[in-house]
């Protein structure tokens, strides 16, 4: 926890920083954590927690593919009630922080007896940061819901709180690349997950039939090349805080493009059915500036070309909860399973579904089920082993 004496030096000073990520993510955060060289203290369902000043946040920031938000602690405290929240608060040097000249907006994570609604803890939050700059600069800050400047966090649980700074602002989870999203798309950060969980080796043949927006094809290129989400993005909350020097953005910025590879030495194959959904995917691509490493192709899922020599197949289909009917999905999953054993020997094939009773229809049998959600609906990564002969895969035990 950060001092009231070195509170402009948060860019500086170590505090507890907890990185948010959508339930089920968080193994896939705490590996790239780990491999950027931080070490987390803690691992829990929705993120992990580190030690870091926030210029480690702009670090974080720019390279993660899975996580939400970046938050650094500016204090924890006890608050029983509303009033004593805004009494804590008024003691923090919002002055120091925050151009009085400038916005902000406040998010919450609020579970307390004296609160009804989080917008009501969002307001005394508010008002505090308000109250004490206007005492200390005699001018007012503007405040609102857009999280596109300063953005402050509260997490408060019956009486223990602690206020954050968001270094992110806006989520992370989206990658900036995709300006058109198509029907029901995948979230970027689940997407990048869903590959990660995989282990594909990120040299061998990645195919994506049924690909819609393109989201998944588009984050293999992008994890195959190193390209990082940070080169899609200009605005952060971190750029908010007073202090802020933006050498250390350009320089981690500089390092994101140095390590980023232009080619791969292998196909990523991309198909769907509708004309207008590649179209959409190859725009993506091409904002991700990664269309030159896909091959697009109007088909059916059962025309998808599958290269010699093995690698990824994975199928992201309709599951109808929100698009398809059950019927018509039922024959597709069945034509899924039987594409996967004939034409894709050697390769280990994936789906990602929401229904377990038309998983059943793929008629092969997983070697792992993998837990992860989209949005509130429970969702399985299944993985199949697709073996030269006619060896059947090991039931799994899960």
């Amino acid at each position: 926890m950060i001092n009231s004496h070195n509170i402009m030096q948060v860019f500086h000073t170590e505090s507890k920083i907890v990185i948010t990520c959508n339930k089920r993510l968080a193994p896939y955060l705490q590996t790239e954590t780990e491999a950027l060289g931080f070490k987390p203290l803690r691992v829990f369902q929705t993120g992990l927690e580190l030690n870091g000043t926030v210029n480690d946040c702009i670090a974080l920031t720019l390279n993660l593919r899975c996580a939400s938000q970046v938050l650094y602690l500016l204090k924890s405290f006890k608050a029983a009630d509303p009033d004593q929240l805004y009494q804590e608060l008024l003691q923090i040097e919002w002055e120091e922080l925050i151009d009085f000249a400038g916005y902000f907006s406040v998010t919450s994570n609020v579970n307390n007896e004296h609160i009804r609604t989080p917008l009501f803890a969002n307001v005394k939050v508010k008002d505090a940061v308000v109250d004490r700059i206007k005492e200390k600069k005699g001018i007012r800050p503007n405040s609102g819901a857009e999280a596109n400047k300063t953005v402050i966090h509260l997490y408060w649980q019956d009486d223990e709180a602690s206020i954050f700074l968001d270094t992110s602002g806006e989520t992370l989870a989206k990658h900036s690349y995709r300006k058109i999203p198509g029907k029901a798309p995948m979230l970027e950060a689940l997407a990048a997950s869903t590959i990660m969980a995989t282990n594909w080796d990120k040299k061998s043949t990645f195919i994506n039939p049924m690909c819609g927006s393109g989201t998944l094809a588009i984050e293999a290129a992008l994890l195959a090349t190193d390209k990082c989400p940070g080169l899609f993005r200009m605005n952060y909350g971190f750029m908010h805080i007073m202090g802020y020097d933006e050498t250390v953005f350009f320089a981690e910025r500089r390092k994101l493009k140095d390590k980023a590879r232009k080619e791969t030495g292998f196909s990523i194959i991309a198909t769907d059915i509708s004309a207008d959904a590649v179209d959409i995917a190859q725009k993506n691509a091409k904002t991700a500036g990664v269309d030159h490493l896909i091959d697009f192709d109007v088909c059916d899922f059962e025309q998808t070309k599958v290269p010699e020599g093995g690698g990824v197949i994975m199928f992201n289909p309709e599951y109808g909860e929100r698009l398809g009917t059950h019927t018509k999905l039922e024959a597709t999953y069945r034509r899924m399973g039987d594409f996967m054993k004939k034409e894709c020997k050697g390769y280990r094939g994936y789906i990602f579904t929401g229904n377990p009773d038309l998983a059943k229809k793929i008629g092969l049998s997983a070697t792992r089920r993998i837990e992860f959600y989209n949005g509130k609906l429970d969702c399985r990564l299944l993985e199949y082993d697709l073996y030269e002969g006619s060896r059947r895969a090991p039931k799994d035990e899960v």
